[in-house]
């Protein structure tokens, strides 16, 4: 049984902040140079850090489903 890829959580707005954090995926520099090479564990790993920064991003303004 094959599982599926987890697609890349870029949105196209490629700005990275003084900390090294995308503010369009919320991914590390580091984190989206590897993405291509992460398997599905990591890439959950990955996907759970930028969902803690999103939510501690001062430009969220919306809270999503």
């Amino acid at each position: 049984m094959q599982s599926k890829t987890i697609a890349s959580p870029c949105v196209n707005v490629c700005y990275l902040d003084e900390d090294d954090i995308c503010q369009g995926c919320y991914r590390s520099g580091t984190e989206i140079t590897a993405w291509m090479r992460l398997d599905t564990e990591a890439r959950k790993q990955v996907l759970a850090k930028v969902a803690e920064r999103e939510l501690a991003s001062p430009f969220v303004t919306t809270v999503k489903p």
